[in-house]
């Protein structure tokens, strides 16, 4: 197995069934996550013998970077996982911090009409461990400390839920990388059965929403799983979500020129998210030589802002990054293709 895929408490376990204090757990962490080896023979101060133990138990995860593209202040990475499939990932360089954005599966299922990444079905479920990994190596590359953490590259998280749990969990803790908890957010689509579950996590991580249009026929058109779970149920989960957890939900609207950037598109918002706690996130549009939408413009952006905020909903115009080299938001790949 992984090592990358235990959490603290699984080694706690571990230990103890091979009559170890749990101490050991921390040791370990310890060396993975701040000393970072990457073969148990460097351990210092474990018995031999428990790590021979460790060495035919575990094994290190076997990430590589196929191609790193940097522009300002973003990097892109293409990675080849174990198994030779490829995933990519994108560090953004803040005034606040550095944060990267991570795939959660080889491909996806979701088939959003405007986005790359569901041009290619999904593979397969990244792992917790190979999520951890995506960190790892390019911390390693660039030599700095990732801060924030969004779940946003290639695939649906909701649709890997339990890995996704589990990394949050070996991410969040204090023994290890020690990512906070109100650094890392989630964003869905919108699977209803999983926003529930997530609202009882017990980690305090950010939620954010893929709604990208105000009512059910242009959201069908956009987005197939609406048509699965559509607008009134997505919205009676967020309600659930926030009454539960007390916290914040971003909505992400990308903003296609003609599509959903109207002043009557502006005011559906505005009506549906209408006393929640909650702020939209406008993306503007990046093309892709692929699928046919086209950006919005300046002007019908910021338009669609101000009709927002006079009508009393939190609004910000996302930062752009990494359009020049397909590393903004949906236009990641899982080949060579896009490189």
């Amino acid at each position: 197995m992984n090592i990358y895929d235990m959490t603290y408490d699984d080694l706690v376990d571990y230990f103890k069934t091979i009559n170890l204090k749990s101490y050991r757990a921390k040791q370990l962490y310890d060396w993975l996550y701040v000393k970072r080896i990457n073969n148990f023979k460097d351990i210092t101060n474990i018995k031999k013998e428990i790590i021979e133990k460790l060495d035919n138990d575990y094994y290190f995860g076997k990430i590589e970077i196929v191609k790193r593209e940097s522009d300002e202040l973003v990097h892109k990475y293409l990675l080849k996982l174990g198994d030779g499939n490829t995933i990519e990932a994108v560090l953004m360089e803040h005034d606040y911090g550095k944060s990267l954005c991570i795939s959660s599966e080889v491909g996806c299922n979701m088939g959003c009409k405007f986005c790359e990444s569901g041009r290619i079905k999904k593979i397969r479920d990244v792992t917790a461990g190979e999520m951890v990994e995506e960190i790892l190596v390019i911390e390693k590359d660039l030599k700095i400390r990732i801060s924030h953490i969004v779940i946003m590259g290639i695939g649906e998280p909701f649709d890997n839920y339990n890995n996704i749990c589990k990394f949050i969990e070996i991410v969040n803790n204090s023994n290890g990388i020690n990512i906070g908890s109100r650094h890392i957010t989630v964003s869905t689509c919108g699977i209803v059965p999983k926003i529930y579950e997530f609202s009882k996590f017990p980690y305090q991580v950010n939620l954010a929403i893929s709604l990208h249009a105000p009512n059910d026929k242009l959201r069908n058109s956009l987005m197939p799983i609406n048509k699965a779970y559509n607008l009134k149920e997505l919205m009676e989960s967020i309600d659930y979500y926030i009454k539960e957890t007390n916290r914040r939900v971003t909505f992400e609207y990308i903003m296609l020129s003609d599509i959903n950037d109207t002043y009557e598109c502006a005011m559906e918002l505005a009506r549906l998210l209408k006393g929640k706690n909650c702020y939209v996130n406008l993306i503007p549009y990046n093309e892709t030589e692929n699928i046919g939408y086209k950006r919005s413009s300046k002007e019908k952006i910021l338009k669609f802002y101000d009709t927002l905020k006079k009508n009393n909903i939190s609004v910000t115009i996302r930062r752009e990054f990494g359009s020049r080299i397909s590393a903004a938001c949906g236009q990641l790949k899982t080949t060579k293709e896009g490189l």
